[in-house]
Parts: C-alpha cells; sequence; structure tokens
C-alpha cells in the first residue's frame, strides 16, 4: 500500500502544485494489521480549500468522481476507480480540526495492537452480517466513535506528560 500512496501523492501534487503542505495516509489500510478494503484514505491538506475546486473539471478528466464535500463542511473528496475504487483523496484547510481528529485515531491503533485485534473482530463480524457498506458504515459508526473517544484520551494524557 505504501507505493500505492506515494505514487498517488506524487501524481497529485503535479496538478495542485503549491498549495498542498503536505500528506497523511490514514484510514484503515494505514494501520499494520487492520482488516481492511483494499481502498487508500489519503488525506491532502492544503493552504485554501476553495482552491481546491478549482481543479473539480481536471480531476473528472483524469478519472476522479468528485464528491465535494460529501456531508462534511471544509473537506473535499475525490474517489478514484470508479466501481473498483483504489483511493479515497480527502482535501482538507490546515486549519480543519477533522484533521488531528483522524491523524490522533490513526496513532492511537498504531501504538495499540489489541485495539487493532478488538477492530478487526468488529469489522469482520459487520462484512459477515451485512453485505453492502449502506448497512456496514452505520453499524460501524458508534463504535469508531467510541473508540475515538479512547484515542482522545489517550492522546490528551501523552500530552500532558510531555
Amino acid at each position: 500500500m505504501g507505493k500505492l500512496y506515494q505514487d498517488e501523492a506524487d501524481f497529485l501534487r503535479t496538478i495542485f502544485t503549491d498549495e498542498i503542505v503536505r500528506f497523511e495516509h490514514f484510514g484503515s489500510t494505514s494501520i499494520p494489521g487492520l482488516q481492511a478494503k483494499p481502498v487508500i484514505d489519503m488525506m491532502c491538506i492544503v493552504k485554501d480549500i476553495n482552491n481546491v475546486d478549482l481543479h473539480n473539471d481536471k480531476m473528472n478528466q483524469l478519472g476522479y468522481d468528485v464528491a465535494g464535500d460529501w456531508g462534511i463542511p471544509g473537506r473535499r473528496l475525490f474517489r478514484k476507480g470508479g466501481e473498483e475504487r483504489t483511493h479515497h483523496i480527502h482535501f482538507y484547510q490546515t486549519d480543519n480540526p477533522q484533521i488531528e481528529r483522524h491523524l490522533i485515531f490513526r496513532d492511537y491503533l498504531r501504538c495499540h495492537p489489541e485495539e487493532v485485534a478488538r477492530y478487526s473482530r468488529f469489522k469482520e463480524e459487520l462484512a459477515e452480517r451485512f453485505e453492502n457498506t449502506s448497512e456496514y458504515s452505520p453499524a460501524k459508526k458508534t463504535f469508531v466513535m467510541e473508540m475515538e473517544q479512547l484515542a482522545l484520551s489517550w492522546y490528551s494524557k501523552n500530552q500532558e506528560n510531555n
């Protein structure tokens, strides 16, 4: 997954050039040992989120699905690969609080293999119960929100100790 992530980051840099501040790999494929669909979640942190919209036509021509904010104000989502998606690219402006939330959750899981195992088991159970993501995703949401609270507590304690 690392090479696919890096190749995509390098390609996106050619389109968005100096608007990009940095990239982050997050989501299930960024966590060693976590059950994951082979879709890479990438975060592209930019200086001005409104400038991302200027590239919608070009991204569409290059085969990306332009999904707008997809229900999260301040985000721009592009999906690559059509029905066989390979990447979800989430653009956020540098000051968006979603960035820290996603990265704390990722880092918490990277530091807690027992939680990765618990999350993997939960995802497997859901996959057995639900055929499609429209049922799977809402069922996963509560579990993830509870785990995010654990991650935020862990992060806060680490900040106090540093």
